[in-house]
């Protein structure tokens, strides 16, 4: 088969396609002919080499766990008639990257009629990621939420999902375009935070009435953010796509009667079966309560994915697609 390998921690230009041996599904396992592969910004640390998030992986290396495809063929143990059905799971090995990967039983989800291998492998973590955020903000028709990098994978999905649930919606994002794909969404205020102005964009249209922010992008953008909630409000961290952190101190917090959640961290400690949510968010591409925005690159392109990334230059769940498919 072949697959993106990773041989020596750098730029992008180090993942590079190749021919592999074809895995082997072990016991309780299958192996998935790859349909589309999801791709992280964490993702693009990793390949740096830097220490962020899990840990790195021993090289050579197939980066990426999330996919979407058609069981192939099964290993011990695993009832025949997974043959030819469609799965996602968000814990491949060695790595999704590639045509070809295996998974564990229990790790799959068999993808809901009428979705799409991309928009299924968008939801199997973004989509959960999203789920989980807004259940650990209590997020409700009352609020006033704002989404910084609301044009990517979690924070497009955030706006829909906080829309259903009937919250004023402010979606913040970089650069005129982005700004527009977040209008296009149904926000109630689209803000490019780009400008220094931007805070005070969402004043003169919302007056003092943010009450929630889930932030993705932390930095200098994420202090803005924070500068505008209520007393009572509640900031959420949802990521640093900036790569500079930013944490209030508890002297503010007290003073200004806000509190701060690094959610994702919160999420991962609270216990719950993730294949909960997972199906929660399948769920809701299936039927219709939201749709993933999507930022395709074959296979072949992966480096190049992770240079666009790096850019911010996209929009949406990045997903890697075999070529001429």
């Amino acid at each position: 088969m072949r697959a993106v390998v990773l041989h020596q921690f750098g730029p992008p230009e180090n993942l590079r396609l190749e021919t592999v041996p074809d895995p082997v599904p072990g016991p309780g396992q299958v192996r998935i002919a790859v349909r589309a592969a999801g791709v992280h910004q964490i993702e693009t640390a990793m390949r740096e080499g830097l220490p962020i998030g899990p840990p790195l992986p021993e090289l050579p290396a197939v980066l990426g766990g999330e996919v979407a495809g058609v069981v192939e063929s099964v290993g011990s143990g695993v009832d025949p008639s997974w043959v030819g059905v469609r799965v996602v799971t968000a814990r491949s090995s060695p790595g999704g990257y590639a045509e070809l990967t295996v998974a564990d039983v229990p790790a799959l989800h068999r993808i809901p009629d009428g979705l799409g291998h991309e928009a299924a492998v968008a939801m199997v973590v973004t989509g959960t990621t999203a789920v989980g955020l807004l259940d650990a903000a209590a997020l409700t028709s009352e609020d006033v939420l704002v989404v910084t990098s609301a044009a990517g994978g979690v924070g497009y999905l955030a706006l829909q999902f906080a829309r259903r649930i009937g919250a004023t919606v402010i979606g913040a994002a970089g650069g005129p375009a982005k700004t527009a794909t977040v209008r296009e969404s149904g926000v109630d205020l689209a803000v490019d935070y780009d400008r220094p102005d931007w805070p005070d964009v969402v004043r003169a249209a919302l007056g003092d009435r943010v009450t929630v922010v889930l932030d993705g992008v932390e930095g200098e953008k994420g202090r803005a953010a924070f500068g505008l909630l209520v007393k009572g409000g509640r900031y959420l961290s949802i990521g640093a796509s900036s790569r500079e952190e930013f944490r209030p101190d508890e002297a503010e917090l007290r003073e200004r009667g806000v509190s701060f959640t690094d959610a994702l961290a919160l999420m991962l400690e609270g216990g719950q079966d993730a294949r909960i949510d997972e199906a929660r968010a399948l769920a809701a591409a299936a039927d219709g309560t939201v749709t993933p925005s999507l930022h395709t690159f074959p296979l072949s392109q992966a480096g190049a994915a992770h240079a666009a990334i790096a850019a911010r230059a996209t929009t949406g769940k990045v997903v890697l697609v075999p070529d001429g498919v």
